[in-house]
């Protein structure tokens, strides 16, 4: 075996790792079975090599046998490569003249029959001693990170992350696709399970962030590119035109009042579309910033170009309205992003028996959250679309969530949200209000606690998942059908309830839920109860349908944007679940909030704060070090084909016109090996994966199998 060093003096160390490895294999007669191997001077087992006695070991042996070679045979390089690497360096040995062998995984924990575990840990111990035997003493290599940090959505994760990292002194790009930041928790009227008001505790953040020094907002805008790796990216970001100039605008809303529209017209997103809006707007009066913004499709001037313009002579002098803004590109270099783009809320039109498009008085949680909440379309007064305060209201637990055929997962919060909205109902109208369950998840702190109160305050709890919901006509007609005319339901019928409820708001008083001119019928709720061992027909006013959260539609595309992955149900996936849970493997990109898995609004923070502090740990140190397994070319070899520049998947690769070779940029370079694979030259070349280790890797392998 040829090596830089003569002769090669190889330290074997062999690790129980507790019993995960010591259990299955015999680590002692691993260790002997090294001593035997070509170069090796020293071989040693140890209960925990990682530990600091351990690596005390190793540093003791390579002084005293002086070694130039370490092989350790224990769990996967991903968790403590690095470990070993700075105990040999600290013992004045190269650290990349360090191998690990992976006898935990790929032989400890998944092999069935002791004898062939052994066989195979000794394969994998002797093919490692052959490959490090050919390891090249590698430099450090450096590139400097830019004091920038791009943050990737503006509700509370986004907002989080960014005002921790600007306090820090930072400076901090926000970039959000609506016209205002706040996200969903901006939607909401309480939060669980303290009851806070939520805006209460999130409008002064937003103002925080408008009027951070540190903190550059961009709302309406969208990131189109990310080029570069960590340390220095260089992001597109696509600014779309509000048609009111930020800086000129002083949020007067003058511009609102005076628009010819003189009744809203337009369905409100913010408001789920149970409100409305001009085609001039904010889309809730905490917005920030407080700046309208104009709707081209609906706006008279934009999409006909017919309009008075009586919003500009509402602006007078100020001159912010601009309806010759157009979409415009800004780049602003960073040295890591925070991707918090959040959840979207399932859409349960598709589960046909729930109804929910069908009848009026189905609706979803986050819709109910607008009608209780004050700066809704009904005031904050819960009403059905016939004008009438409800007298019985279901809320049906996991729309969505924990079903094989929307999505299998729990969603985390729906539990706790749906007890919030059975207290707010009962609160604003004293409603007779049933939850039905699969289970009560309630994890949290305070939640328990949460579901006692609302338990005591009244709510009924009916163990059992909802089969199918019905007008009370189409029920009290099967009935007569099935029990000639003598149909009766217990509790009292439907048709009674409808009878004896009265009005209580008049239809015209409330124009955003489109009022019916008669009562709306009420629903029969068929449900098995479980606790009970019977099925129940149940007459409810409205129903609450508490939906599944799932990941942002574009989602695919944005985790290509970003060069990160996707988990199997749609989520960003972490790194590490455990050891890395807010770093994502493209390095310098990290996640924060609901867009990594659901999770309630303290987890979001707390998940936002430490991306914040991961980001701030990777821009303070200035610098970044490069992997060493970096692809090279071989200038004497290359013949300037331009395969591996066609095939590099990080764009690492850029031709030298004058001397017609490819250079491998070491910052973008990622090795992953795919244009030394491909190169038909042979040219491209890879540290730590020459085809000299690769050939005395597999020898060992063979040797021993």
């Amino acid at each position: 075996m040829n090596s830089t060093e003569n002769p090669v003096r190889i330290g074997v160390y062999v690790c129980h790792c507790g019993t995960n490895i010591a259990g299955f294999l015999d680590v002692a007669e691993l260790a002997a079975f090294a001593r035997g191997l070509p170069g090796v001077v020293v071989a040693r087992d140890y209960k925990y090599m990682c530990s600091d006695p351990g690596q005390e070991l190793i540093k003791q042996d390579i002084q005293e046998y002086r070694l130039n070679r370490v092989v350790v045979a224990a769990c996967s390089p991903n968790l403590h490569e690095t470990t070993f690497r700075n105990a040999a360096e600290a013992a004045g040995m190269n650290r990349f003249l360090v191998q690990i062998a992976n006898i935990r995984e790929q032989v400890s924990w998944v092999a069935t029959d002791r004898e062939e575990g052994m066989a195979k840990a000794r394969s994998h111990i002797a093919a490692a001693v052959r490959r490090v035997a050919m390891h090249e003493a590698l430099e450090r290599q450096y590139v400097r990170i830019t004091p920038r940090v791009l943050v990737v959505g503006g509700g509370i994760a986004g907002i989080q992350a960014a005002l921790t990292l600007a306090d820090a002194g930072r400076e901090v790009i926000l970039v959000e696709r609506q016209p205002s930041i706040g996200g969903h928790m901006a939607m909401f009227d309480k939060t669980f399970p303290t009851l806070d008001c939520a805006a209460c505790i999130l409008t002064p953040k937003m103002t925080a962030v408008k009027e951070h020094p540190n903190i550059k907002l961009l709302t309406y805008s969208d990131v189109v590119s990310v080029e570069g790796s960590v340390g220095r990216y260089t992001a597109r970001i696509r600014r779309r035109p509000r048609y009111i100039d930020e800086e000129a605008c002083v949020g007067c809303m003058q511009c609102i009042e005076a628009c010819v529209f003189t009744r809203p017209r337009f369905p409100n997103e913010f408001d789920q579309g149970l409100g409305y809006r001009k085609p001039v707007y904010v889309p809730f009066a905490q917005a920030v910033p407080p700046v309208p913004v104009i709707d081209p499709k609906t706006c008279l001037y934009l999409s006909r170009g017919k309009c008075t313009q009586t919003c500009v002579q509402a602006c007078g002098e100020r001159n912010a309205i601009r309806f010759d803004q157009t979409e415009t590109i800004e780049e602003y270099e960073v040295g890591a992003i925070i991707v918090a783009t959040g959840f979207k809320a399932f859409d349960p039109t598709p589960i046909r028996y729930y109804g929910y498009g069908k009848y009026p008085n189905v609706y979803t949680a986050l819709e109910v959250e607008r009608l209780l909440n004050a700066g809704g379309p009904t005031s904050g007064e819960l009403v059905l679309r016939d004008g009438r305060t409800p007298k019985r209201v279901g809320i049906i637990h996991c729309v969505g969530s924990r079903d094989k055929n929307y999505h299998p997962y729990c969603s985390r919060v729906c539990c706790m949200y749906a007890l919030k909205l059975a207290h707010l109902v009962k609160e604003h109208t004293g409603a007779e209000v049933y939850n039905f369950y699969i289970d009560i998840r309630a994890p949290g702190k305070g939640f328990e606690e949460f579901y006692n109160r609302v338990e005591n305050e009244g709510v009924r709890f009916i163990r059992g998942k909802v089969a199918d919901i019905r007008p009370a006509s189409l029920v009290a007609a099967s009935a007569e059908v099935a029990g000639g005319g003598n149909g009766q339901s217990d509790p009292p019928t439907a048709t009674e309830a409808v009878q004896t409820a009265t009005p209580a708001t008049s239809p015209e008083a409330q124009p955003a839920q489109k009022p019916s001119a008669a009562p709306i019928e009420p629903l029969v709720v068929r449900v098995e109860d479980t606790l009970l061992g019977e099925v129940r027909e149940i007459p409810l006013d409205m129903v609450i349908l508490a939906i599944a959260l799932e990941p942002q539609p574009d989602a695919d595309e944005v985790r290509r944007l970003f060069g990160i992955s996707c988990s199997t149900e749609g989520f960003f996936l972490e790194k590490h679940s455990k050891l890395a849970p807010v770093q994502t493997a493209n390095d310098g990109v990290f996640l924060a909030g609901a867009c990594q898995g659901p999770k309630d609004i303290p987890d979001t923070v707390a998940q936002a704060s430490a991306a914040a502090a991961a980001a701030l740990a990777l821009i303070d140190a200035g610098h970044i070090e490069l992997e060493p397994n970096i692809a090279w070319i071989d200038e004497t070899m290359c013949s300037g084909c331009r395969t591996c520049i066609s095939v590099c998947p990080y764009q690492a690769i850029r031709p030298d016109e004058e001397r017609n070779i490819a250079v491998v940029d070491p910052a973008l370079c990622k090795g992953c090996g795919t244009c030394v694979a491909a190169c038909p030259s042979g040219a491209a070349k890879q540290y730590l994966f020459s085809y000299e280790q690769l050939d005395q890797e597999l020898e060992g392998i063979l040797s021993y199998v």
